[in-house]
């Protein structure tokens, strides 16, 4: 079995994540209402503009992926791609976070830009997860290295917030200003973080049974085949899916239902400072009865307090906020969970196929949470809209304002509980995955 990985092994290897994870976060909590407050296009169309902008992922993830997996340089199959995908991420970013202005704002310019945007994270993010993966073949030691890359990624958003909440203080109070000093600060640092982590942390050969010659049609029908393979990205697709509804629509919420968009900062800050204070509890949780039950009662978790949203009067809006940061507490344990179990799963591969073809399965794994995030964003930005909601309107009616709550509340608790529903009875447990183990360390020495 592997040996324990070092802490600082485990921090350079992160780092990356505590800067490249913070794009992600505006392009649900921000973009979506800054192009349609701001910038004034309509929300459906910019709802769709980002859902279609994921289109090209069904052809990019899993083609990253097996690239990665087949490159063979002197530094690695993994880190070659990670340096080229950095400037195209970066370059996207600020297109798409700093426009022109309102009147040249456009559909077609917020798809292009999200779609490189979402290139260059493909090109940086399947194959620095695979190698993470990769990092150790230990079950318990997976989660250990995703929890370390989440929590730095949770991090770098708690920063973030900060940094909103500077701003805040200061004037700078419009999503303009705002993702323009996001922006600013990626741009910074992530060239630094990912420079140290290519230097300093190693990159593990692939272990393979070179004799065998796996055809492409075989590859895939492995993978089809993988029996926890589609219990789990059913689970992430629901996971994912609530999450990115109520991400996109917190705003919203917060403006036309409360009429305190001022708490948003705030709200956020407190829910991702909770959620990386929770990640040691969900971790010994995850030992002590098993990833993928940890992971179901997670989402179970934030869909329980999801059902009250609804319920909530204008006037108790505190009680709201405190109830939104108890909800996200369990974020970061979905995540660094369901990239260990992820890590797992390719292990029923390596044994059945010979080859550790980790970098195609969280290739498809990155496109199924990707698509994920576009039915999310669609359906937060198409459902309101179709019951009624239009923020441009001075004074939705109530009916349109329960609507838009019932899209945030009701739904996310539904998927997560369908979610947990696909999880809770998983067929890789720790003994399964440590037989799985000896069987690859068996070829590795052989």
């Amino acid at each position: 079995m592997s040996k324990p990985l070092s802490r600082r092994t485990l921090a350079l290897y992160a780092l990356p994540n505590l800067s490249y994870s913070v794009a992600a976060l505006p392009l649900a909590l921000f973009v979506p209402a800054f192009y349609a407050d701001e910038l004034g296009l309509p929300l459906r169309q910019v709802g769709v503009a980002i859902a279609a902008s994921r289109v090209l992922d069904v052809v990019t993830d899993p083609l990253m992926g097996q690239l990665s997996d087949r490159l063979r340089t002197r530094f690695g199959r993994r880190k070659p791609w990670i340096a080229l995908g950095t400037p195209i991420l970066l370059l996207a970013l600020w297109q798409l976070f700093v426009p022109a202005g309102r009147g040249e704002a456009s559909v077609l310019g917020l798809f292009g830009w999200t779609a490189l945007l979402f290139l260059g994270f493909t090109i940086v993010d399947l194959p620095f997860k695979a190698w993470g993966a990769e990092l150790s073949r230990d079950y318990a030691e997976r989660s250990r290295v995703a929890a370390w890359r989440e929590a730095f990624g949770f991090s770098g958003q708690v920063l973030m917030l900060l940094l909103l909440l500077a701003l805040a203080r200061i004037g700078l109070e419009r999503a303009a200003q705002q993702l323009y000093w996001i922006a600013v600060a990626i741009v910074a640092t992530l060239p630094v973080f990912v420079a140290l982590a290519l230097a300093f942390v190693v990159e593990p050969p692939p272990v393979e049974r070179v004799e065998r010659k796996l055809g492409f049609g075989a590859g895939l029908r492995l993978v089809a085949e993988n029996p926890a393979f589609a219990r789990m990205i059913a689970a992430v697709l629901l996971f994912v899916s609530g999450v990115i509804v109520q991400g996109t629509l917190h705003r919203l919420v917060l403006t036309h239902v409360f009429g305190r968009p001022d708490l948003f900062p705030v709200m956020i800050f407190a829910e991702n400072l909770l959620t990386l204070a929770a990640v040691p509890l969900w971790l010994r949780l995850s030992h002590r009865i098993e990833k993928h039950r940890a992971i179901a009662l997670a989402a179970l978790w934030i869909g329980l307090f999801s059902l009250a949203l609804p319920f909530f009067s204008r006037d108790a809006v505190i009680l709201f906020i405190v109830c939104m940061v108890l909800r996200g507490s369990s974020f970061a344990s979905i995540l660094f969970l369901s990239n260990s179990i992820a890590a797992d799963v390719v292990d029923f591969d390596a044994v059945a196929s010979g080859q550790q073809r980790t970098g195609l399965y969280f290739g498809v794994f990155g496109l199924v949470t990707k698509a994920a995030i576009a039915v999310g964003v669609l359906i937060a930005t198409a459902l309101p809209a179709a019951l009624g909601f239009d923020p441009g309107r001075e004074s939705p009616s109530e009916a349109a304002l329960f609507g838009l709550l019932g899209v945030y509340g009701f739904l996310p608790g539904a998927l997560m509980a369908a979610g947990a529903a696909f999880l809770w009875r998983f067929p890789l447990t720790r003994e399964i995955q440590a037989g799985l183990c000896v069987e690859l360390e068996t070829r590795s020495s052989s």
